[in-house]
């Protein structure tokens, strides 16, 4: 039997920071512990988050973490 393809976690981080007033990629990674770099990588799609990064994330935007993050199938 062929191996199902693994889901994509996909995010809407660029998308609430750029709602959040005067918010950087900057401000954002060091309010949640990480670095700038690693938000670049968040945003693109290339670096999938712990899960205690995304519970930070969420919390960061007062938004349950499914509404950051979601994956497709």
């Amino acid at each position: 039997m062929p191996r199902k393809p693994e889901p994509t976690l996909n995010n809407k981080i660029r998308l609430l920071r750029g709602a959040a007033p005067g918010m950087t990629q900057a401000s954002l990674a060091e309010e949640v512990g990480v670095t700038r770099q690693t938000i670049i990588s968040l945003e693109a799609g290339g670096y999938v988050p712990s899960l205690p990064l995304a519970l930070r994330i969420a919390k960061v935007f007062g938004t349950p973490v499914e509404e950051v993050f979601w994956l497709d199938e």
